[in-house]
């Protein structure tokens, strides 16, 4: 009988990938849709049907990031139930 390779890489629940497969794919939809709309081709109607989609899919995204900010809560939970914060040094975007 083989036996199973051991790998360093850790394994992900296997619900992660729909997620992340659905939320890249909302975020590419997204970035098209206001492309579409900033070129300012589109008729009224169509771009009203896109704005509507567009507030969909941002809603749809929202939603997994917040599901992802609690995993990660959950994750870096002590072991009295709080959280260990980290501090995070965001980087100063260039001024256009």
């Amino acid at each position: 009988m083989p036996r199973a390779r051991k790998t360093d890489t850790p394994a992900q629940p296997a619900d992660d990938a729909p997620d992340l497969a659905q939320f890249e794919s909302s975020v590419s939809e997204l970035e098209s849709l206001v492309e579409s709309l900033e070129s300012g081709d589109v008729s009224l109607e169509n771009a009203l049907a896109r704005f509507e989609r567009g507030v969909t899919l941002s809603r749809q995204c929202q939603a997994l990031l917040k599901n992802a900010e609690l995993r990660v809560d959950q994750l870096l939970a002590d072991t009295n139930g709080g959280l260990q914060p980290a501090p995070f040094e965001q980087k100063p975007e260039p001024s256009d």
